[in-house]
C-alpha cells in the first residue's frame, strides 16, 4: 500500500500518525480525571523515549552520514533557536502549556500562546519523521514510537492543565486536532524539500531537530515531570530511554 505513496506523501502520513497521540492524550484528559502523579509519571516516561530516540536516531546517524561538525553545529543552533522561540512563546502566556495542574490559570489570554508552543515543540520531530525516509528504508519505528510516545503525556498534561483553567473541550480537541495536521504537514515538507539534498544537509537538518528537541525536553516536559511525580523522575526516564533503545536494536 505504501510502496504506490509518493515518498512526501508516506511521510505526511507519519507525521499525521506521530501527532494524532496529542489528541488521544486531550481526549483522555476529559473522559478520565488522572491524579497528577500519573500524569508526570507518563510525561517522565516519555521524556526518557524521546532522549533515546534523539541520541540513536538523530545524533549518531547524522555523525554517520556528515561527520562531527554538522552535528555540533546543527545541534547547537536548533537549541539556539527553540530557546529564543520558547522565550518568546513564554513572554506570550505559553510557559506552562505542558503543565497539569492550575498554573495555565496564570495567564489570561495564553491561548493562542499554549497554541504557538505546542505547534513548536511539535515541528523538530515531525520533521525528522519526514526526512528519515529519504534513505529509502521506510519510516524509522523507534522515531515512530518515540513521537507517538513523547506526544502523549504532552496531550494529556496540557488538557488536563487547560480543562483546570477553564477551557472549553471543544476548544482543546480543537487546538491539539491541529497541531497534528500541522505535524503530518511538517513531516511532509521535509520529504519534499530535502528529497535530494546531500548527506551533510541532512545530517545537520537531524540535529538541528536534536538540539531543539532536547532543549525542549529540558526546559518544558522535565519540569512537569520532576514537580508532579515527585521523587521516581528519574527511573521512568531511564525506563523509556531502554525501551526506545530495545525498539531500536529490534528496527536495527
Amino acid at each position: 500500500m505504501f510502496e504506490s505513496m509518493p515518498l512526501w506523501l508516506q511521510a505526511g502520513f507519519w507525521g499525521l500518525l506521530g501527532g494524532s497521540s496529542l489528541v488521544i492524550g486531550a481526549a483522555l484528559a476529559y473522559l478520565v480525571r488522572l491524579p497528577a502523579r500519573v500524569t508526570a509519571g507518563i510525561m517522565a516516561f516519555g521524556c526518557g523515549i524521546l532522549i533515546s530516540a534523539v541520541a540513536y536516531e538523530l545524533v549518531e546517524e547524522g555523525f554517520r552520514q556528515g561527520g562531527i561538525w554538522p552535528v555540533i553545529g546543527g545541534a547547537l543552533a536548533g537549541s539556539a533557536a527553540y530557546t529564543l522561540a520558547n522565550w518568546l512563546v513564554s513572554r506570550r502566556g505559553g510557559r506552562h502549556r505542558k503543565r497539569s495542574g492550575e498554573q495555565q490559570k496564570a495567564v489570561s489570554g495564553g491561548g493562542m500562546a499554549i497554541a504557538i508552543g505546542s505547534l513548536l515543540d511539535g515541528i523538530p520531530e515531525s520533521v525528522v519523521l519526514g526526512v528519515g525516509l529519504l534513505g529509502g528504508g521506510g519510516v524509522s519505528l523507534p522515531m515512530l514510537a518515540a513521537v507517538f510516545l513523547s506526544n502523549f503525556p504532552e496531550g494529556l498534561s496540557s488538557a488536563a492543565g487547560m480543562r483546570r483553567a477553564g477551557r472549553g473541550r471543544g476548544y482543546v480537541l480543537g487546538l491539539w486536532g491541529g497541531i497534528a495536521l500541522l505535524s503530518g504537514l511538517a513531516a511532509l515538507l521535509g520529504a519534499a524539500l530535502l528529497g535530494d539534498a546531500p548527506p551533510a544537509l541532512t545530517a545537520t537538518v537531524n540535529a538541528i531537530a536534536a538540539g531543539a528537541l532536547l532543549t525542549m525536553i529540558a526546559d518544558t516536559m522535565i519540569p512537569e515531570a520532576v514537580e508532579g511525580e515527585r521523587g521516581g523522575t528519574g527511573l521512568l526516564v531511564v525506563a523509556g530511554l531502554l525501551v526506545a533503545f530495545a525498539l531500536s536494536q529490534q528496527g536495527g
